[in-house]
């Protein structure tokens, strides 16, 4: 198919004939990270640089997190988030949870591997009782390797520090640990080419 025959329709397919939609993804590699440069991505009223990130569907995508959940091991929780901006897991639509945990799950399988890790986490903190700083819906995606905490589920204080270290980093001008838009950048061309 030659690609001056593709008309693109609202950035989200391409289509080849008046019926049949293809993906942008499936066209070529290069043409995802074209799609997701050119796209908005925001994390509750938050402006997330395209480079951050590395996956991404029609409803949700895949994103590097600002600051390191394990730096001692080299494990960097990961976000996946949906594109609309929901507050509470239960807004979704059907569409939109089978999207986000699918996302998850195929980000899970490969950050596990590359990371050689032996599990995962997979965390939504819902709503602000339940840690969650910044409102909309996103899941923790942490590959895991034995010894990494000293209590399996510290995991979940170490989570809830970071989203409030991220809440604070936001609104306060102070002393922090986070990764440049170049390291993260570094971090997420690394995670994109487990997609190709």
């Amino acid at each position: 198919m030659l690609l001056s025959s593709i008309v693109q329709i609202p950035h989200l397919f391409l289509r080849h004939s008046s019926t049949t939609p293809l993906r942008i993804r499936s066209i070529c590699s290069s043409s995802s990270f074209i799609k997701m440069a050119s796209q908005d991505y925001t994390f509750g009223p938050y402006k997330i640089h395209h480079n951050e990130v590395f996956y991404s569907t029609d409803l949700s995508y895949a994103m590097v997190n600002l600051r390191p959940l394990l730096p001692d091991v080299g494990i960097t929780a990961t976000f996946v988030i949906q594109y609309r901006e929901v507050k509470r897991f239960v807004d979704l639509t059907a569409d939109e949870t089978s999207d986000l945990w699918l996302t998850a799950q195929k980000v899970g399988r490969q950050l596990e591997s590359y990371h050689k890790a032996s599990s995962l986490t997979l965390a939504i903190q819902d709503g602000p009782q339940a840690g969650q700083t910044v409102p909309h819906v996103h899941i923790h995606v942490v590959p895991r390797k034995g010894g990494d905490f000293k209590n399996n589920d510290e995991i979940y204080d170490a989570m809830d520090e970071k989203e409030k270290e991220l809440k604070e980093k936001l609104d306060l001008d102070k002393e922090r640990k986070d990764r440049s838009l170049e390291e993260m950048s570094q971090e997420a061309e690394e995670y994109r080419k487990l997609f190709l």
